[in-house]
């Protein structure tokens, strides 16, 4: 059916697949065959070919993965040459959806307990390395009250509205939305909370963003309204923190951390910019190590980050084989890999038995139920409601649906 006939008989199908089974993920610490991720397997007489479903295309640990799997179908006997092919599946927060109404799989937010650590720039150079890697990436400007984006991003107006939504501007394979589109440049916005709040909502849910692997959120510096309203307007897959190499901004770091802790915002990790004689470096790691959070690297610093920024070509373009833009690049695959794993963990089954005193639905029983699944009914979360001799349960969906 699917080509020549093996020559060893006892190979087959499920003789592979038993093999690929000791092939173990390694951000997942599970199996690729019980993750779903071994894809079109098929048979060309002693030949293997199939396909490995990335839970990202920046995935950082390709390599380790391929060779892993041959090696352990190199122990099979009669297998030929083995050909992998590549693809990718990011998994989806569902709740982001049920929530804007948007078609976002991630959003991540990128933050920093003060100004001038060079958030903006990492966020920009993130969401264009996340683009370069084959996501498909929106990048929101929520820095309403000192908004940088176009500039770096080599943009100076976006497109006419379509269907009575904001269109967003696109370059180097990133769409991005800012409030520096829609005022004058030299215009101020003196604006009190519930002004930043709107700004904020309606920068997310009237563009029309198209569906989006990622969508980036470069937020204002501090912990104020931007951070809070964001939080409760649309579910966050993780923040990134960004802190120099000095112990104040470090200090100013860990505020900004502790914010998103409150705010129950999972930490993807702590990038430590402009790191290298300079300003020292080290500051950012020992934060990680000492909140135990991930520690996703450090930007060497560069004159080119600079010159990038203001001529609207950052550095992941500009002078994508210098240190700084490896770094960054390194950075984005950390991240993607990071923000699977913990969409991965949130749509992870959590059952709240709920045992009912007869079969029957009463009013009461129908409100309280009404409450418990509009509590409960996300994708963190699943229920299982027992009435005697039926099973209720609201699930979600496996990582890779078949």
């Amino acid at each position: 059916m699917f080509g020549r006939k093996a020559d060893n008989p006892s190979l087959s199908e499920d003789v592979v697949l038993k093999a690929l089974a000791t092939v173990i993920e390694p951000e997942l610490h599970r199996d690729l065959v019980s993750l779903n991720m071994i894809r079109n397997l098929k048979l060309d007489g002693n030949d293997v070919i199939f396909t490995i479903m990335l839970t990202t295309p920046a995935c950082p640990l390709r390599g380790k993965m391929e060779s892993d799997a041959r090696a352990a179908l190199a122990r099979v006997p009669g297998v030929g040459r083995v050909t992998i092919n590549w693809d990718a599946n990011v998994p989806s927060d569902r709740r982001i959806g049920d929530q804007i109404g948007q078609n976002f799989r991630n959003t991540i937010a990128v933050s920093s307990g003060k100004g001038g650590v060079g958030k903006t720039t990492i966020a920009v150079n993130l969401a264009i390395a996340l683009a370069m890697e084959g996501a498909r990436v929106g990048l929101l400007d929520a820095d309403i009250l000192g908004p940088n984006v176009p500039m770096m991003m080599g943009r100076d107006q976006m497109p006419p509205p379509r269907d009575r939504k904001m269109v967003p501007a696109e370059n180097f394979g990133v769409k991005f939305i800012s409030m520096a589109f829609l005022v004058k440049p030299d215009q101020p916005l003196i604006w009190r909370g519930p002004m930043l709040h709107s700004a904020i909502r309606q920068l997310l849910t009237d563009v029309e963003w198209g569906e989006l692997d990622y969508l980036v959120v470069d937020l204002p510096p501090g912990t104020g309204d931007a951070q809070l309203t964001l939080a409760q307007v649309v579910p966050l897959s993780g923040a990134i923190v960004i802190t120099q190499p000095m112990q104040v901004a470090a200090a100013d770091a860990t505020r900004g951390l502790k914010t998103f802790e409150k705010l129950d915002v999972p930490i993807i990790g702590i990038i430590e910019n402009m790191s290298g004689d300079f300003f020292g470096t080290g500051a950012g790691e020992q934060l990680a190590t000492t909140y135990k959070t991930p520690y996703l690297g450090s930007v060497p610093l560069d004159a080119n980050v600079r010159v990038g920024g203001d001529s609207g070509e950052p550095i992941v373009v500009a002078h994508p084989d210098s240190a700084a833009a490896l770094a960054l690049r390194q950075i984005a695959r950390d991240v993607a890999a990071r923000v699977s794993v913990l969409t991965i963990e949130a749509q992870s089954a959590q059952f709240i038995p709920i045992q009912m005193i007869n079969a029957g639905l009463g009013l009461w029983w129908r409100r309280f139920l009404s409450c418990v699944l509009r509590r409960y009914g996300g994708q963190r979360h699943r229920i299982r409601i027992l009435c005697h001799t039926e099973l209720w349960q609201v699930a979600t969906q496996p990582l890779f649906p078949v």
